[in-house]
C-alpha cells in the first residue's frame, strides 16, 4: 500500500477510536466506531484476508442498526 495512504488511514482509525473513547453520546459512539472500521479495513484488504473484510464490511451496518435500535428503545 502507499505510505500516504497508510497515513491517512490510521488516522482515520485513530480519529474513530480516541472520540469513540472520549465521546458521552450513544449515536456518537457509534459513528465514531464506524469511522474506526472504515479506518481499519484497509489494512485488513492490505494483509490480503479479503474473506474477513467482506464479512467485516457486512457485519458493521448490520449490527449498527440492531444497536441503533436497542439505544432508542432504551431513550423511550
Amino acid at each position: 500500500m502507499i505510505f500516504e495512504l497508510q497515513v491517512v488511514f490510521g488516522l482515520i482509525a485513530l480519529a474513530g477510536a480516541l472520540s469513540a473513547a472520549l465521546l458521552k453520546d450513544p449515536y456518537a459512539k457509534l459513528i465514531a466506531l464506524g469511522i474506526l472500521v472504515s479506518g481499519a479495513l484497509p489494512f485488513i484488504v492490505d494483509r490480503g484476508y479479503l474473506d474477513v473484510a467482506i464479512v467485516a464490511s457486512l457485519i458493521a451496518p448490520i449490527s449498527t442498526i440492531f444497536v441503533l435500535m436497542a439505544v432508542r428503545r432504551a431513550e423511550t
